[in-house]
């Protein structure tokens, strides 16, 4: 069986907790540092198999992680950075979720319906 390894990119202070879990982090001070590290990580010599990547981060490079949603591995997955939440993640999923069952079942950015 094969194994995967995984990586947090993100800012340092927001990652750093990764480490505990025995996830390797790759922190960043730039969006091209960022788009740097990814590329690396998600060549299928590197054998990652979940990549995260704190929203902060991810926002200016939001295309190319779209573009490896189609993908089966690696898995990118965006996390809040210490500074809090934009949304993305959530929004993502909620796409993710739609597309495979065919309705927004998390009703949509308005919230939850009463």
């Amino acid at each position: 069986m094969e194994s995967y390894r995984m990586a947090a990119v993100g800012e340092a202070d927001s990652i750093i907790g990764f480490l505990a879990l025995g996830v390797e982090i790759h922190p960043v001070t730039s969006t091209g540092e960022a788009a740097a590290i990814l590329e690396k990580l998600v060549n299928p010599e590197k054998k990652y198999g979940i990549i995260f990547i704190t929203e902060t981060v991810a926002e200016e490079i939001m295309d190319r992680i779209t573009a490896l949603g189609e993908q089966a591995f690696p898995t990118v997955l965006l996390i809040p950075s210490n500074r809090g939440g934009k949304g993305y993640a959530l929004e993502r999923i909620r796409r993710i979720v739609e597309r495979a069952v065919g309705a927004d079942i998390l009703m949509g950015k308005e919230g939850r319906q009463q």
